[in-house]
């Protein structure tokens, strides 16, 4: 009986000796993981784009009612497969003060998962940026592939949201942005904190902020409050609206929000280009706010700030 006591003891020793190595070299090992840098591939927030998908007989009125709203300029329309498998597009890009937009008019059915990325990022090279999102979690639903004038994959971040990253083949060149917009992301309060971890590390980002009661007006339940965060990086501005899902129309379908310098005076040439206001202006602490409707189906918040 005493010998099988100290046969445990020892036992339960070696166990606790190996089980403290284990943790110590597993501890040690995450640390360098977290601390290992990504490779920065970000470019410059102009090149950052927001896709829209719109019918083709919905696609002109669009870009000249977003013309309309904030200025700029456009490529040459074209029709092109933007996709890796067959299919067929009109396409143009919209350069405006207030940002830039990929607009698509599918002349055949959409591939999947094409029309769910919110936004397109240029970085500095496909593939070394697939394995810096992969390396903070964020999963590849379209492997690289070739296009027209470059190469283009989509990411899924961890909360659900989706990317496309592309290269061109010549480097564009475009003019700095006027004012920058936000990226806005509705992320569960349970995905959150992995999704932030994942972009920051990712976009070489710093957290600009992180609200735990920010005015709920902002997600169209203003008797309450929610947690909001922004990050700022060379690909942008994005800010995460984090919520259990109960939100009205049309929160949650806007897709960016766009910084003018006058708000009031933005509405009027946007509702004189036939987009409809589907969330009249209104005023927190730091902006006046807008959501619209532009012709094809677009839903964009707009804002200026709020003069201190």
């Amino acid at each position: 009986m005493r010998l099988k006591k100290i046969l445990a003891g020892i036992a339960a020793i070696f166990l606790t000796i190996a089980f403290t190595c284990e943790s110590r070299y597993f501890s040690t090992f995450a640390q360098a993981v977290q601390t290992t840098p990504s490779p920065s591939v970000a470019v410059a927030p102009q090149y950052d784009t927001t896709h829209v998908y719109v019918a083709p007989q919905d696609f002109d009125r669009f870009v000249a009612s977003l013309i309309a709203t904030f200025g700029g300029t456009t490529t040459r329309q074209g029709v092109f497969t933007v996709t890796p498998t067959p299919s067929s597009t009109m396409s143009q890009l919209v350069m405006t003060p207030a940002g830039t937009v990929s607009v698509f008019g599918f002349k055949t059915p959409v591939p999947y998962p094409f029309g769910s990325e919110r936004t397109g990022y240029l970085v500095t090279d496909v593939d070394t940026a697939i394995r810096a999102a992969k390396a903070t979690g964020a999963d590849v639903l379209v492997a690289p592939f070739a296009d027209p004038i470059g190469r283009d994959a989509i990411i899924q971040w961890p909360g659900g949201v989706n990317t496309q990253l592309y290269w061109h083949t010549t480097a564009p060149s475009y003019a700095p942005l006027q004012t920058v917009p936000e990226n806005r992301v509705y992320v569960s309060p349970e995905r959150v904190d992995a999704f932030v971890s994942s972009f920051l590390a990712f976009s070489h980002g710093s957290l600009t902020s992180d609200e735990a009661r920010a005015p709920g007006v902002e997600i169209g339940r203003p008797a309450e409050t929610y947690r909001r965060v922004r990050i700022e990086s060379k690909f942008g501005k994005l800010t995460a609206f984090v919520t259990e899902g109960h939100l009205p129309y049309p929160y949650g379908r806007e897709m960016t929000g766009y910084e003018v310098a006058n708000l009031s005076g933005t509405l009027t040439k946007a509702k004189a280009s036939g987009v409809e206001v589907l969330v009249p202006l209104y005023k927190t602490d730091e902006r006046e706010s807008a959501v619209v409707q532009f012709p094809g189906g677009y839903i964009a918040e707009i804002h200026s700030p709020v003069q201190k």
